[in-house]
């Protein structure tokens, strides 16, 4: 418990200490937020506000977690996990790519970064990578990283390990790829309003949090009763889903509107990245589903309104993301935001509540 305070102090502290930092080289490179041009003209006054905030939310989490390893490493001797690297891997390459595509808008002074086919590049050899390495390398509970399945809670209901290991690894490449393009560009398009995306993900981490807690306190070979996880290493992973919740918290200080910095693709592609990863890890690929909720919504709003379009050539909302539909429905910026967060929460709540009534009708409780 304690080298989980400590990491919840030093991300808070980066982060509030860090980010009027950032603000002031941004403000001094004139390295300013382009704005669309097509979307509400409320926005235009956002128009050079500081971006690539979401460094400090990156460095944060990861100080974050290196300090309450450092403390476990000094006071009992307890090795960093590599199932921990591997998802502060998972967040920072995507983190590097949101940089590259940030860099790219402020140098050209327009909205557009990297093209779509280099986004897709970058993000198949940064999640094949995370994939692979998640299948082969060992951990100190002795359970993989990842499994070669598709897991609603804990257990696959789904298991790539019929064709042969190479075949699973192929088919456990893919899926991985899948749930790492669809998290970075859910939280990407979340990230649209002051605040919106850095307070949802402060709720939705918060939420990994307390599941890779639970699983850490009911870890398979562990002195505690009922339904036991075979998950590896759930206590750094508890670590590193606290102190993104606690950073996202300290960013949303200079976040929320009228915001002094954006996160930028920086901040949001490391956050879709870390979402996935921490499913992956903690073997709920499918209720993050419902976990992450609203950046589903966000995301299928996009699709609905895309899709439509090209079939009817009318709209389904007055714009997609959704968020921007409520804006022209002559909602504040600032209730849109509150409401969505309220959202969320409701979603993780609801997560929340089918992980417990899973562990209570697994550890037959339910029945006794």
């Amino acid at each position: 418990m304690i080298a989980l305070i400590i990491g919840m102090l030093v991300s808070l502290i980066v982060t509030l200490v860090g980010t009027p930092m950032l603000i002031r080289l941004v403000h001094r490179l004139h390295y300013g937020q382009y704005i669309r041009q097509d979307g509400p003209k409320s926005h235009l006054v956002k128009r050079g506000t500081p971006t690539l905030g979401g460094v400090v939310i990156n460095f944060a989490i990861l100080l974050g977690w290196a300090s309450s390893a450092l403390y476990r490493y000094l006071h009992s001797g307890d090795v960093p996990s590599w199932s921990a690297i591997l998802v502060l891997f998972a967040m920072m390459s995507m983190g590097v790519l949101g940089f590259i595509d940030d860099f790219a808008k402020v140098r050209k002074k327009q909205n557009e970064g990297l093209s779509v086919a280099g986004k897709f590049i970058g993000q198949f050899i940064f999640a094949t990578v995370y994939a692979v390495l998640a299948l082969l390398i060992p951990t100190k509970t002795g359970f993989p990283s990842a499994q070669a399945g598709i897991s609603f809670i804990e257990k696959p209901f789904f298991s790539f390990d019929f064709a042969g290991r190479a075949v699973s690894i192929v088919l456990f490449v893919i899926w991985v790829n899948f749930l790492m393009a669809a998290w970075t560009n859910a939280v990407n398009l979340t990230d649209g309003l002051d605040g919106l995306a850095a307070g949802s993900s402060m709720i939705a981490f918060t939420g990994f949090g307390v599941i890779a807690f639970w699983e850490s306190y009911h870890i398979k070979g562990g002195s505690h009763g009922g339904y036991s996880y075979a998950v590896s290493d759930p206590l750094d992973l508890t670590v590193i889903a606290i102190c993104a919740a606690v950073a996202c918290f300290g960013f949303l200080w200079y976040n929320s509107n009228p915001a002094s910095i954006f996160m930028g693709d920086t901040g949001s592609l490391a956050l879709g990245g870390l979402f996935a990863a921490l499913s992956i890890a903690t073997h709920t690929e499918f209720l993050a589903v419902i976990l992450g909720g609203l950046y589903v919504m966000e995301a299928m709003s996009d699709v609905i309104q895309v899709g439509y379009f090209k079939m009817t050539h009318k709209r389904v909302f007055k714009m997609a993301p959704i968020h921007h539909h409520f804006e022209l429905k002559g909602w504040t910026e600032t209730k849109v935001v509150v409401r969505f967060w309220m959202i969320e929460l409701i979603f993780v709540l609801l997560a929340l509540t089918i992980f417990y009534g899973d562990w209570v009708t697994r550890s037959g409780l339910l029945f006794s």
